[in-house]
């Protein structure tokens, strides 16, 4: 249970992507219209090479993107977990990956969001 989801309709769901295509934006995940999604767990891996992660937030309302993951270089077998902090997504809004520096990169992207069903009427 987490801080929105009490005492409401919720699921705990994980999404993953990997990225093989250098500079092509990939979506890991995208809250649905009847949610709110509380991110609770972004982590990324490179099981090949020495490759740029770059994950961001797509806020649908105004297509503003905001940086989780800016460019962090990663060397074969790094990874990086993001764990400490909460993110709430409306509806529409998205999580992006891409992997660059690379020209045959695989970054495997994960998360887990607990989407809080809004009620309708």
């Amino acid at each position: 249970m987490t801080l929105y989801s009490q005492g409401k309709p919720a699921r705990t769901v994980s999404k993953g992507v990997v990225c093989t295509v250098e500079d092509q934006v990939e979506t890991l995940y995208t809250c649905p219209s009847n949610c709110r999604a509380e991110v609770s767990m972004l982590y990324c891996v490179n099981p090949n090479g020495n490759t740029s992660a770059l994950a961001k937030w797509v806020r649908f309302s105004d297509s503003a993107e905001f940086s989780l993951i800016g460019g962090k270089n990663l060397g074969l077998g790094e990874s990086v977990l993001l764990t400490d902090a909460t993110l709430v997504l409306e509806p529409g809004d998205k999580i992006t990956c891409v992997a660059s520096g690379n020209t045959t990169p695989e970054l495997d992207y994960i998360c887990t969001v607990t989407e809080t069903f809004i009620p309708v009427g």
